[in-house]
């Protein structure tokens, strides 16, 4: 099974990207490099950390801020559970997220799940195209969204419509932006439809 082993975020500031990932405890899966050139528009893609209860999205929210980070979107409720975005100096989107509605213990800056959120132009042939290189399909729901879980410590791969994720963050889809971000697997390099580049990074997790 092919799998995600690895994150780089293109930044203008570096040390500002690695002192979020720092801060997040994902330090040792996503890491920055540098580029001078700043970036403009929707970089079609976002990362998210689902953690088990609404103390630990407003830990995360904090540990974020405090590394530099701008909040996007106040911790809340919502009809799925409760959740916060927030953008690291890079530019890259990070949502925190639970099911749950209630408080099960002390609040911390921890999470069950990674997952590279990748907003696409046609979710069922993404779908194709990863399964077609090795990923294992989990759940999906037509052309609205496909899941390719991680095992142990892995980085979940999720596909979601570009206008739809664009849209819960307040984007321009439209945005012609580079995504700034190379994408780590243990299979090999290649380029997707939806211009993403991946390339071969063996990293232990």
């Amino acid at each position: 099974m092919t799998r995600i082993t690895s994150l780089t975020l293109v930044s203008t500031d570096p040390a500002g990207t690695a002192a979020v990932c720092s801060a997040l405890g994902v330090a040792d899966r996503i890491h920055a490099t540098g580029d001078p050139e700043p970036s403009e528009g929707y970089r079609g893609y976002g990362i998210s950390l689902v953690t088990e209860q609404p103390g630990n999205v407003d830990a995360l929210v904090a540990a974020a801020v405090d590394a530099g980070a701008t909040v996007l979107q106040e911790p809340a409720k919502s009809f799925w559970g409760y959740g916060a975005i927030v953008a690291s100096v890079d530019g890259a989107i990070w949502r925190f997220g639970t099911s749950s509605k209630k408080h099960m213990g002390a609040a911390a800056p921890e999470f069950k799940d990674l997952v590279l959120l990748l907003g696409v132009d046609d979710v069922k042939a993404s779908k194709q195209f990863y399964a077609g290189r090795g990923f294992e399909a989990g759940r999906s729901f037509g052309g609205k969204y496909a899941e390719f879980p991680a095992s142990g410590e892995g980085i979940t791969l999720a596909l979601y419509p570009r206008k739809a994720a664009a849209k819960e963050i307040g984007a321009d889809p439209a945005g012609s932006g580079s995504h700034r971000l190379v994408i780590g697997t243990d299979g090999p390099a290649f380029t997707d439809a939806d211009d993403y580049i991946w390339e071969t990074a063996q990293v232990s997790v």
